[in-house]
């Protein structure tokens, strides 16, 4: 097989959670482009415009609604046997849903410390524990999680999101310590400074905008569509000695 060719994921299907939007949307989209069926996981009830996006490539998408902050380990659990019921199989999972709580740390509050864990911490573990037991029986598969530059560094105003995703980091390794031996990739994407959502309030801030795009050598803010070849890459047979790796996407700032 050429190398082109290890990178195509025709067969396969993916699972990715927050796929309504942004980060999400984009790295869904990319893994349609390379010959994967899609499943969005996303708290809204529908992700037409992605389903669009994916299904006018020609592969299948599945739509799940459901809110992770609510979502009981049995919850989870349920979300991939529909997606196996559904699709026919799940080599992939992207863990890509995540909430961000601003608040200085004197003031940071106890629910806002609670849901940003269960989403960005808890959810990740125990959907990673359904498909790796899936993929287990499949003989193998691909979960990759989106980390942050504050898996690496402190931030500022955002001690609970930077815990989570810290935490991520580590948890990347240590299911990839366990699961490389049954065939699963376990690997997370580090984005850089997005323009999403999440970053709507930095960019609105004259001297916060400054300050991190003055840090980045490549000069802007990062597009969703910057994922597409880092997530391709994790989830296809070019990455399959690849475990336990924290892959920043993020214009340079690491390097800075």
């Amino acid at each position: 097989m050429s190398i082109l060719e290890q990178f195509r994921l025709d067969g396969r299907v993916a699972l990715v959670t927050g796929a309504s939007r942004g980060l999400g949307q984009a790295m869904a989209v990319g893994l349609a482009e390379a010959g994967a069926d899609v499943a969005g996981l996303d708290r809204t009830p529908d992700c037409e415009e992605t389903c669009v996006q994916v299904e006018a490539l020609g592969r299948r998408y599945f739509n799940l609604s459901m809110d992770l902050l609510a979502a009981t380990v049995d919850d989870l659990n349920r979300a991939v046997v529909q997606v196996v019921e559904a699709l026919g199989r799940l080599d992939i999972l992207v863990n890509n849903a995540g909430i961000i709580r601003r608040a200085p740390a004197l003031d940071y509050t106890e629910a806002d410390w609670d849901d940003v864990i269960a989403i960005n911490l808890r959810a990740v573990f125990f959907l990673s524990q359904a498909a790796g037991r899936v993929m287990a029986s499949q003989g193998g598969g691909k979960i990759i999680n989106v980390a942050s530059m504050l898996s690496f560094q402190g931030g500022i105003l955002v001690p609970s999101y930077t815990a989570s995703k810290s935490a991520v980091a580590g948890l990347t390794r240590a299911l990839a310590n366990e699961w490389a031996p049954l065939g699963i990739n376990v690997n997370a994407i580090a984005p850089g400074y997005m323009a999403t959502e999440n970053t709507a309030p930095l960019r609105a801030d004259p001297v916060r905008s400054r300050a991190i795009l003055d840090r980045i050598p490549v000069g802007r803010w990062g597009d969703p569509d910057d994922l597409k070849g880092a997530v391709v890459y994790l989830a296809s047979d070019a990455a399959r000695y690849v475990h336990g790796a924290i892959l920043p996407v993020d214009g340079g700032w690491l390097a800075r």
